[in-house]
């Protein structure tokens, strides 16, 4: 049970416990960062509770056999509709809750990204979560506590998870034949999330670039260092990303020389022209000359 999936040990003792006692509880709140296995946990949990074996985790029922081939129509799994979960799929919900279970002896929903209910979605589903029937267990998912509703939480159980520690993401990448990260700054990215760790690493050329660019302002010319950014130039789809890691980068820097604390101020004005749908070149270009004019002392 949860062999794969790291982190969080306590969460996931908790839940087993309660499905072997048969104690599980009909509403839960899974609260932490994104990336750090809520879902894959949720998912394991669900499939636990739906197992018709005494053991509740035997992978050969047809429960455990359709759950793995996506097909136990007594799991549901709800999905944000663009940017946030809107009233008519909770509506959708509860018009299938009361429904009995098909091949198990319960149902389970996952609200995935729950944290982007719509209040009137949130207020739709209270009224399920206040009462629902006994064989459902609804799981809600999210990364923010306080978009939920305080009637929302009063109903559910919460859990909250914890990131995972970088010696744990270090191990899981070199069993999973990923490259080796050495970079602090790097591993502070991560911010103890295998999914965050996961994209860095897909695109650890373009962050160790950026490392090079920033610890480079001191010591090469503007031209220099526009040549060095041709990397991010043609970045622009990662923009968000990248101005992120700067900050995470500056951040570190600035713990020793104040001076890099005004680098972030510089970055994260980058960050509203980019949202106003400002030029994307120009912005980078702005973005590098005042930061080689800030980091030496020029403004």
């Amino acid at each position: 049970m949860f062999n794969n999936i790291l982190g969080n040990d306590r969460i996931k003792q908790t839940l087993i416990h309660s499905v072997e006692l048969n104690k599980t509880s009909h509403s839960y709140l899974f609260i932490g960062t994104d990336g750090i296995g809520k879902k894959l946990i949720a998912k394991e949990f669900a499939k636990m509770i739906l197992c018709t074996s005494e053991n509740k985790y035997c992978n050969n029922c047809k429960s455990c056999i359709e759950f793995d081939t996506d097909n136990n129509p007594d799991f549901n799994i709800i999905e944000p509709d663009g940017n946030s979960i809107k009233i008519e799929q909770i509506r959708e919900l509860q018009r299938k809750v009361t429904e009995k279970p098909i091949i198990s002896n319960r149902k389970v929903y996952i609200i995935n990204d729950s944290d982007k209910m719509t209040t009137e979605a949130q207020n739709c589903l209270l009224k399920t979560l206040e009462e629902p029937p006994e064989f459902v267990t609804i799981i809600l998912i999210g990364a923010n506590e306080n978009a939920f509703l305080s009637t929302i939480k009063s109903r559910c159980m919460i859990l909250h998870f914890e990131k995972i520690p970088n010696q744990d993401i270090q191990k899981y990448l070199k069993e999973n034949n990923q490259s080796e990260v050495t970079s602090e700054i790097m591993l502070d990215a991560f911010q103890g999330s295998i999914g965050n760790a996961l994209e860095i690493i897909e695109k650890q050329e373009l962050y160790e670039k950026i490392e090079d660019i920033i610890y480079a302002l001191e010591r090469k010319d503007k031209i220099d260092i526009l040549n060095m950014a041709e990397i991010i130039y043609k970045s622009k789809d990662d923009k968000n990303n990248i101005l992120d890691y700067m900050n995470i980068v500056f951040i570190n820097l600035a713990k020793k020389y104040n001076k890099y604390a005004q680098c972030i101020d510089i970055v994260e004005e980058t960050k509203k022209r980019l949202q106003s749908n400002a030029n994307y070149d120009m912005c980078i270009d702005n973005l590098l000359l005042n930061l080689y004019e800030r980091t030496n002392n020029k403004i």
